[in-house]
């Protein structure tokens, strides 16, 4: 396989990630600030903010926005790098580089999810079509994952693409964990929340689908403590920062069947983050919740560059 072709594997599946938690995380955020408990989280332009800011474009603080303009960037705005269209552009160019190594199947969802995307109407999006767009975003991705699993065979192809999910998956978790930690700390007083009790824990599960979940884990209220703990400790949960870390371990193994990793290569910088997470506490987070967040995104971003420097570029 050509380097090129590998890198293109690779983004194919980063750009998949993307796209859907981008969605996910317009949808809850949305949709949450309607019922939230107390009326910073209810106002639409909070809600606004807190999309810009998990995409890397905060907002002034006074700064007043235009709800049609911010969902239209976000979405189907083929001018706004970040937008969900521009990352489902992004599947399919990488898709058409590696076509013959991936299946038919795969290659035709890609279509029908790209060409849904091109042709979803843009007025409809900005003024009563957000939940629908959102959620057929979200439910393609997961087909596409779907289609992955069962219609590759389980090479070096297979665990090249689900690097790419499973270091973007870690990274959004960990971007939107920032989000929300942002959102709770801004919203702290109102209707007598604290930063451990906000209303935003609840949110944050909600966008990394994991409240169900936790819900079960813990049988309580989320808090600031067993939110954390659930979405980036806790292997079991297939969202956490913790089980992307060993999936991408098992997955690099395919790829470096090496004993012992030489130091800096990507095997060592996986492994090593994945030692530090599991022998981690949450209240190690807890206690500089923003810089463990840029410290891990630091991390995640190494480990993504020495990747494509060792497998995809010669």
């Amino acid at each position: 396989m050509l380097s090129r072709v590998a890198d293109n594997l690779f983004w194919m599946g980063r750009y998949i990630e993307r796209s859907e938690h981008i969605a996910r995380y317009l949808n809850v955020n949305y949709f949450s600030s309607l019922d939230a408990p107390n009326e910073i989280s209810q106002s639409r332009d909070f809600v606004l903010k807190s999309m810009l800011f998990m995409l890397g474009e905060p907002a002034h603080e006074h700064e007043v926005l235009n709800e049609e303009k911010v969902l239209f960037d976000i979405g189907l705005n083929p001018e706004s790098y970040y937008s969900i269209i521009n990352n489902v552009k992004a599947i399919r160019e990488n898709a058409n580089s590696a076509r013959d190594l991936i299946s038919n199947e795969l290659y035709e969802s890609i279509n029908k999810y790209y060409h849904f995307i091109l042709n979803y109407d843009k007025q409809l999006f900005v003024k009563k079509g957000l939940y629908d767009f959102t959620v057929n975003v979200t439910e393609q991705a997961l087909i596409l994952r779907g289609k992955i699993r069962a219609s590759l065979l389980h090479d070096e192809v297979y665990a090249i693409i689900m690097m790419g999910i499973n270091i973007e998956r870690a990274t959004q978790i960990i971007r939107i964990t920032n989000a929300k930690y942002h959102d709770a700390t801004l919203a702290t007083g109102s209707y007598g929340d604290t930063v451990g009790n906000s209303f935003e824990w609840i949110t944050l599960l909600k966008c990394a689908e994991a409240y169900d979940m936790m819900r079960r884990h813990y049988r309580k209220t989320p808090s600031s403590i067993s939110t954390l703990e659930f979405v980036i400790l806790n292997g079991d949960c297939p969202r956490s920062v913790m089980n992307s870390l060993d999936q991408i371990c098992k997955h690099i193994n395919v790829l470096d069947k090496t004993k012992y990793p030489t130091k800096n290569s990507t095997a060592f910088l996986v492994g090593k983050l994945r030692s530090e997470f599991q022998y981690m506490k949450v209240e190690e987070i807890e206690t500089d919740v923003k810089g463990f967040i840029e410290r891990i995104l630091r991390k995640l971003f190494e480990i993504s560059k020495q990747m494509e420097e060792e497998f995809f570029k010669y």
